[in-house]
């Protein structure tokens, strides 16, 4: 991120940035094309004791918290199974690669770290207060000898307007030294070959995500983001972590829908366009809704609900409407 203060200004009529598109027939054809795939890649189930190195704040509802190994940060091992892993082995190959984030009881502030079970399960502690939230990687680097993982935070009591949950209290109020236990990522899925170009859709839940899919691409990859964001989330910031793509902000106070209409005004896609969607899931099932019935083959979408509103923890993985698509439109995520 560039060096650069908040701001908060909002132009006074919205200006819709869109990149040039392939007019001719042949980009148009939806027969005919190779199934996109993205590549999986296993990876091992471990718990990683871990400690809270920096915090910034890159927006007024937005953190970012950088953890390093709770040894390397000189805690010394526990000998538990949280504590017996390095940071260093965490792998996150693909742009959407999530962890599960073991957080303190917010009563007592103790951290009750899961453990592996013989048969290499994750299991919880029986009797104790154990909080977790899916949390995408954002980075994760060598510096000075030491591993580092970057992990953005919304503060959803301000930015998505609705009460702060554990998850997000715990990052308003993180330090250095604070200690919290990551798990995973288990599956990796990574960018796959033959995209010609690259819409992505989503809010500021999504942007780590949408971020790592900008630079995971080729870069003669025209890429093209639309984001809805909170009055209290800095545009600027925004901006510059979705870099060379051509960026539509808009503002969460000014009406549900906008999503959808701001993609609706893109179809026909291009026939190698693929588009990446990370946010609230009722407005990504609208997107992926209109999409489809435009001809847009589901292979080429790819849309997470990260968060629902009035559902606490929703969980990723989760379809985006919580059932399957009416026929001759398509099946659920």
């Amino acid at each position: 991120m560039k060096d650069r203060a908040p701001s908060h200004h909002r132009p006074q009529t919205p200006v819709r940035l869109v990149l040039p598109r392939d007019t001719t027939s042949g980009a148009r054809s939806w027969w005919n094309r190779a199934v996109l795939r993205r590549p999986v890649t296993q990876l091992d189930l471990l718990p990683r004791r871990v400690r809270v190195h920096a915090v910034a704040e890159t927006s007024a509802a937005l953190r970012r918290i950088t953890f390093r190994g709770a040894a390397d940060a000189g805690s010394g091992a526990d000998g538990d199974a949280a504590g017996a892993t390095t940071l260093s082995a965490l792998r996150s190959p693909g742009p959407d690669d999530h962890v599960r984030v073991f957080l303190p009881d917010p009563a007592t502030g103790i951290l009750h770290p899961p453990r592996l079970t013989a048969d290499g399960a994750l299991q919880r502690p029986a009797g104790q207060v154990s909080i977790s939230r899916e949390m995408t990687v954002r980075a994760t680097r060598t510096a000075d000898g030491v591993a580092e993982v970057d992990i953005d935070w919304v503060l959803h009591g301000d930015a998505l307007g609705g009460e702060e949950g554990p998850a997000s209290a715990w990052a308003a109020r993180a330090a250095v030294g604070d200690e919290v236990v990551l798990v995973g990522p288990t599956t990796s899925r990574g960018v796959p070959d033959g995209i010609g170009r690259l819409t992505l859709v989503g809010d500021e839940t999504g942007l780590p995500a949408l971020a790592r899919w900008v630079a995971a691409v080729r870069p003669d990859v025209p890429v093209q983001a639309i984001v809805e964001i909170g009055d209290d989330v800095d545009e600027a910031f925004v901006e510059d972590e979705l870099g060379r793509a051509v960026v539509e902000i808009l503002y969460r106070t000014d009406g549900p829908g906008q999503l959808v209409d701001a993609v609706r005004a893109l179809v026909p896609l291009d026939a190698d366009e693929v588009v990446v969607g990370a946010g609230e899931a009722t407005d990504l099932a609208g997107v992926r809704r209109d999409l489809l019935r435009a001809g847009a083959d589901a292979d080429r979408l790819e849309l997470r609900g990260y968060w629902r509103r009035g559902v606490v923890n929703l969980d990723p993985e989760a379809p985006l409407d919580g059932a399957q698509w009416g026929a001759g439109v398509g099946a659920g995520s």
